[in-house]
Formats: structure tokens, sequence, C-alpha cells
């Protein structure tokens, strides 16, 4: 018999016991299942001690992965800067990592890479902290790191100022990204003379010396007081009696005391206009003072700020985008620092729109704060923020830093655990009633960064306007519109010359530029040419002027990264036309330029070339209109003499006016030597790049 015959029986026998189904006898729920009852977070029980010294510290122990997470944080944040030196907290924290006992930055870093973690320092607006990670088995060479890191940081005189370099470099980047002027302004005039609206400026950087640094560090960052949390493979013994040994000879009590000043009160909607000229797009940032972090109302308000501007799905997006057309995204949320928070809803629109979109905003969130919010748009937003939210403590590194702020801010101890418990078991009432504690746009801060000429008319319509530059200057409206400056130099004492310079990048001679004064048949020629590191990036400049200085004719062309970007632009009949491109953190940006010049704007490349005729004695200072290809716009600039230095260069050593330029497109230091008038050091401001005269 064959094996089809031995095996075709059982198949059949098989196929009697299997029932049969028809169509009409298959019955489908009409209901989804009703959800299982949310359950409270399951951690592991949080253990506490207190160090010899005074460091709480608080362990999260698991020994589910090989891996222990720690976060180390002191009362020693931005808002205890000192008078005057805005940026020490951050600076502070950037040098912690940079040397500390007997290791260098270098080692720090390697030792602890070779231990398969990290190790990082940061300030935010209350706290500096140390975080890192490392397998288990290398606990205690993280601790040894962490306690010279942070009780014994050598804050080496050369990293000092690399740091000091780099936040500069930093300012001048930010100074031309209209969020971060949004975001300045938006705190400055929120928080007023508290310190969370201060913000660091290239003077209080400049200011901060490593005494400085050594006296914060001496008076803020202490152990009594200061929390020390720990997650992952790791016991309390073994934590304790390393943390101890690592934090040998850190001693002191807490920083003394701060009374901060109080914020300002707003009884009205009020709009802050940066100017920005030039500017196609606005960005808008609306708010008002809020909650602080342990409020009763925080899971209520986070609910109803995520319906409004909490994602792509949320009120203000779908509103200003995809009905609007508005913008690229439009967005709500809660900052809650230990002191007062605040709401703040932003988005980035077309100038030619800013006022629309602006009521709108406005107009959304008056409406979260009055009308009941639909069931289904809230339950949907509820359900996600429940469900998400142990996705944010899977890490060593995540619990350890979500611990570390219930601690600091001062949170139940269950907060973690009973987190989506207490979510969901918010009501629409709730989240209604904590939108108008939270979201006030009756009393709303609105600060706008754009082109004001084109905007200051439409936003007096809506509420009252006060107009700043990007340096803070206040303007009146009638400043928006350039206007025609006595010239302060005098153009007939110009004459022919060619400077030689070496360019320095951090200290480094790195390249040459030559810069030359030619006469001319209908006045000068002034022309640039400098290379850096053998061409990788090189700058060639023809500018035509007339006998008065006014430009006819700009050329330029500009090798950087690979690209090359040229500018072409003539002067005629009071008007400036041609093109310009500028390279940006996206790539080479292209502008048509069609822009008025008034009578006595001079082109930014002529600067250099002005810099000798104008009469300079101490404390001078003038203004002048200068036309910036690379935007296309006119705008003012101030040059003043903001001190006398001794100037050592190639060519020899100067006794020169210290001269500091303000506005426009870029920052720079001149040094001009008091007796020949020649220029002899040009420092732009925030980048680790000079030129010094040569020749």
């Amino acid at each position: 018999m064959s094996r089809s015959h031995l095996f075709r029986p059982r198949v059949i026998a098989l196929a009697a016991l299997v029932p049969v189904y028809t169509a009409s006898a298959q019955s489908y729920p009409s209901q989804p299942p009703a959800p299982a009852p949310i359950k409270p977070a399951s951690l592991p029980p949080f253990q506490e001690a207190t160090l010899s010294n005074g460091v709480r510290v608080v362990l999260v122990e698991s020994h589910r992965n090989p891996t222990v997470a720690f976060r180390l944080v002191a009362a020693a944040g931005d808002a205890y800067d000192p008078a005057n030196k805005t940026g020490t907290a951050t600076m502070l924290a950037s040098l912690l990592t940079k040397g500390a006992g007997k290791r260098s930055a270098e080692q720090i870093a390697k030792e602890i890479e070779s231990a398969g973690g990290g190790i990082a320092a940061g300030s935010d607006d209350d706290f500096l902290s140390v975080s890192g990670s490392v397998l288990s088995n290398a606990a205690p060479l993280a601790f040894e790191i962490l306690g010279d890191v942070i009780a014994r940081p050598t804050l080496d005189s050369k990293e000092i100022e690399l740091a000091r370099t780099q936040a500069l470099s930093g300012l001048q980047i930010s100074a031309a990204d209209p969020s971060y002027l949004a975001n300045k302004y938006f705190r400055a005039a929120l928080y007023g003379a508290h310190p969370y609206g201060g913000t660091s400026t290239a003077a209080t950087i400049r200011a901060i010396s490593r005494a400085d640094l050594q006296q914060f560090h001496r008076t803020r960052v202490r152990p009594r007081g200061a929390l020390l949390v720990v997650a992952g493979d790791i016991t309390l013994a073994q934590l304790t009696r390393d943390a101890e040994k690592a934090f040998s000879g850190w001693v002191g009590g807490t920083g003394a005391p701060v009374a901060f000043p109080a914020p300002p009160t707003r009884a009205k909607t009020e709009i802050l206009l940066v100017h920005r000229p030039g500017s196609v797009q606005s960005n808008v940032l609306v708010g008002n003072l809020a909650i602080g972090p342990a409020d009763s109302a925080r899971f209520a308000a986070a609910i109803a700020t995520s319906i409004l501007g909490g994602g792509t799905d949320a009120r203000l997006f779908t509103i200003l985008r995809e009905q609007k057309s508005w913008t690229y995204g439009a967005y709500a949320r809660i900052t809650r620092p230990r002191g007062m928070g605040r709401f703040e809803a932003n988005a980035e629109v077309r100038t030619e729109v800013t006022d629309s979109a602006m009521v709108e905003m406005l107009a959304q969130l008056r409406r979260i704060t009055v009308e009941a919010i639909p069931r289904e748009e809230f339950e949907l937003k509820r359900g996600a923020m429940v469900g998400s939210f142990p996705l944010t403590i899977e890490t060593p590194q995540e619990l350890a830093e979500r611990v570390a702020t219930v601690k600091l801010y001062g949170l139940p101890a269950n907060y973690l655990q009973t987190y989506r418990t207490r979510m969901a078991a918010v009501t629409i009432a709730q989240a209604t009633a904590a939108a108008r504690r939270v979201i006030r746009p009756q009393q709303a801060l609105v600060v706008i960064v754009g082109d004001g000429s084109k905007l200051y008319d439409k936003l007096a319509k809506v509420a009252p306007v006060k107009i700043v530059n990007a340096d803070g200057d206040v303007m009146q409206p009638s400043d928006l519109t350039p206007k025609t400056m006595m010239v302060a130099f005098d153009a007939s004492q110009l004459k022919a010359s060619r400077d030689s310079f070496v360019v320095f990048v951090q200290g480094n001679a790195a390249g040459q530029s030559v810069i030359s004064v030619e006469q001319a048949t209908a006045g000068w020629t002034l022309k640039e040419n400098t290379s850096i590191m053998n061409g990788m990036m090189a700058q060639q400049s023809t500018l035509q002027i007339d006998a008065a200085l006014s430009p006819t004719s700009l050329q330029q062309g500009m090798s950087m990264q690979g690209q090359q970007l040229k500018t072409d632009v003539s002067f005629a009949g009071g008007r400036a036309k041609g093109s310009a491109q500028t390279m940006t953190q996206q790539g080479p940006k292209s502008v048509t330029i069609d822009t008025e010049l008034p009578k006595g704007t001079i082109a930014a490349d002529a600067i250099t070339a002005a810099l000798p005729l104008f009469r300079w004695v101490d404390k001078a200072s003038f203004t002048v209109n200068v036309f910036e290809a690379g935007k296309g716009t006119v705008e003012p600039i101030k040059l003043t003499v903001v001190g006398s230095e001794s100037v050592t260069v190639p060519a020899g050593t100067f006794d020169s006016w210290k001269i500091e330029q303000t506005g426009g497109e870029s920052s720079s230091v001149f040094y001009v030597d008091k007796q020949s008038k020649r220029l002899v050091r040009i420092a732009p401001v925030g980048q680790p790049i000079e030129l010094r005269l040569a020749k």
C-alpha cells in the first residue's frame, strides 16, 4: 500500500472533527472591549541616605541591566550668576569635565568612555548638574571621576579662554537666529529684573574671570543641599561607600539664600516688536507667567496645553498650518522652573500674514479657556499622554533624571508611580479650569521678531507696540525707515594704501588678507583678498566708491566648504540692485537686492577704509548707515571708542584706540593706531578669528 493510502484516512478523520462555520453563523463584537484600569507605575523602591558631608543620596536599584546612571545636582544654576556676569554658571558647567583632580580633559573622556559610558555637565535656570552612566563594574571609577569633576575642577586658564571663545561664537551665531531673539526678549520682558529673564551678552561673558568661576564654585557648588540620584545595578551600601570616598574633602554648607525680585505684572495684551530688517518671515511668541512645578493644576494644565499646541494633531498646528497655510508649525508648552513658570505658544509665519497669525493664536488661546473641550478630542490627548509616560522612564538615565526632578521641585514622593493614574483622572471641567489659570490671552505678552517696517502699522491696530532693534535699543516707528545721516568722517582724507594682515584662528596663524585702497577715475577702488587654511576658505572683493565713499558697484566671490558664492550689486539713483549669496546652516542662500539707499550710506565692505577718517577721541561714538549685501538691507551701525590699548601685532606695537562696532550683520572690535590712523587689528566678536597687521 502506498504512503498516500495510509495517510488519507487519517486526514479525513481529522477533518471530520473540525466544526463547519457558515458566514451567517459568524459573530463579531459591535463595541471595542472596555479599557483595563490604569495601574500605577511599578518602580523599585527609592532608597535614601545622607552622606557625611551632607549630600542627599537617592538610589533606584535595579539589576536588570549591568549599568549605573547618576545625576548630581546643586543649586548653582543661571539664576545665581553674579551681577553683570550672566553666563557664569553655564561657563563653569562647561569647564567641569575639562580637567579635574589629577586628570586632564582628555583623560576624563578616555577613562569614562573605556568604562562603557560618558559624563557631561550643564546648567539651567535653577541648577547645575553632572550626569553620566557606566557599566556597573566600573561604578567606583565613575564616582571617583564624578567627585573630582564636581568638587575639584582644575579651571585651567587655557580651557577658560577656549570656553569664552566658544560662548562668544555661540552668541554671534545666535544673534542671527530669530527664534533665539524671540526667546531672549520674551523672557526679558516677562520676568523683568528676576534672573529668569537674564541672558548672557558679549560684555558679561568677557567680564567673567577665573577668580569669578572659582568663587562661584566655592560658594554655590556645596555638598550640603546637593542631590545625588543613582539608578541601576548597584546596592545602597556600595553606592554610599564609593560616594563617601569620591567626595572626600568636599565640605561646606548650602549656598547663601538669594531673594529674587518679583516678575512684573501685565494688565493687558502688549506687543514687543524686535526689528530685523529684511526678514521674510516673523517669529511670533505669545505667553504669560504661569504655575510652578508643584502646583495642583499641573496635570490638567498639561492636557489643556497639549490639546492647544502639543503636536501635529493639536489646534494651533492644524489651524495655522493645515487650514491657513501660514506656517510650517505652531506649538504651545508650559515651562516650570522652581520659581514662577511660564506658558508660551510659538509660530514662524510669513511676514505678510504676521498680524493675522497673531490674532488667530490669541483667539485659540481664548477659545480653550472658555469653551468645553469636545470629549473625543480630550480623551485622545489624555490617552496619548497616559500611554506615552512609561517611555520616558525606560532607561536608568531617564529614571535618574525624573527622580531628581521629583526631589528638587518638591513633588509628591509617589509622583512617578501615580503619574498615569492622576493624569487619567483629569476631567474636561478640570482641564478647562486649569487652562483659565494658566493661559491668559487678555494679559499676554507678544514678542514678534521680523521686519518692523512691514509689520508695525498692522500690529499697532491690535495692541500697543514697543519696538527694539536686535541689540535691545528702543526705537520709534519713524526709525524703522533708514534716514539720511550726516557724514561722520572726512572723505577727503582717504589716500591710497595697501595693508597685509596675518589671519589667526584660535590664536594660530592660518592665512593672510590684503586690503588695498587704489585711486580710480571717478573715486576709489577698495580690494580685499583673503585666504585661510590654504584656500579652504577664500574671499575676493572689489568695491567701487565715489569721492564721498558712496558705493557704485560691488563684486564679491567666496569659496567656503566647497561652495562657491557670488555677490554682484550695482548702485545708482539712490538704490542698490543685484544679487548676493550667503552661507547658512542649511547651505547657500540667494538674496535678490532692490534696496533704497538713504544719502550717506556706505557699504559694509568700506568700513575698514573709513575707520581712519573718523575723528577718534576718548569715548567718541558715531552712527553710520551701512548697506549689508548679505541681507540686501540698510542698517545703522554704531562705532564707539571703548578704551585705549597697546596692541602688539607682527608689524609692531601700537598705542591704539579700541573701537567697538555694534549693529549690522555682525559685530567687531577694531584697533586703530592713534598716530598713523592705520587699522592694526580686527577682531570679529564671538569668532575664533583675528586679523593682525603684518606690514
